[in-house]
């Protein structure tokens, strides 16, 4: 079995909110292969069972909040019996522009709190990410107000391709393994060039 999870903050408030770019691409992908997530009180999160191709894989979103991500992560390793080699986590990154994508088969954290949870709740970097740009704030703006902040009118366009490609890129790594995704989607620049 195979594991991806989106990561973003529950509640209407943060709904599209730069940090919840994680529960938007895994929102697409599931309605994509016509499923639909269901609340799941065991692992703390909201799930879903989709195929995509030969594989049958968990798409998760954390009903926990970004910080806490792990302890759901932990819970949907252990209840489907995932190892670590085939789990995805979907995020934000604030050091990659808006519109570029970039996968890894395994790292640090980054900074990124929800991705320090996972780490710390799985005892292991050894988990493939993908991280989505949200491109950085304005000089003297604080970054915690800023991923929180939603995206500007004029960002729309940028952030609907880059969800479709996250979510192409999501595909790729079930059916064809991570290093086929970075070749791919790690030197794609999306503001350019359509999937």
């Amino acid at each position: 079995m195979t594991l991806i999870v989106g990561l973003g903050n529950p509640g209407r408030i943060y709904a599209s909110s730069r940090h919840n770019i994680g529960f938007t691409v895994a929102r697409v992908l599931v309605k994509k292969h016509r499923a639909a997530f269901k609340k799941d009180t065991r692992t703390c999160s909201l799930s879903s069972k989709v195929r995509i191709g030969p594989h049958e894989t968990i798409v998760a979103m954390p009903a926990t909040y970004m910080n806490l991500s792990g302890r759901a992560a932990a819970l949907l390793v252990k209840k489907y019996k995932v190892d670590v080699k085939d789990f995805l986590v979907v995020c934000d990154d604030l050091d990659l522009e808006l519109g570029r994508l970039k996968i890894k088969p395994a790292g640090s954290s980054g900074g990124h709190r929800g991705l320090v949870s996972i780490i710390e709740a799985l005892g292991s970097q050894a988990f493939a990410r993908l991280r989505i740009g949200i491109g950085r704030p304005s000089q003297g703006r604080d970054a915690p107000d800023y991923v929180l902040s939603r995206f500007h009118r004029a960002e729309i366009r940028a952030v609907k391709k880059v969800v479709k490609e996250a979510c192409a890129c999501c595909e790729m790594w079930l059916t064809q393994g991570t290093d086929k995704a970075m070749n791919v989607f790690n030197r794609r620049n999306s503001k350019h060039e359509e999937i």
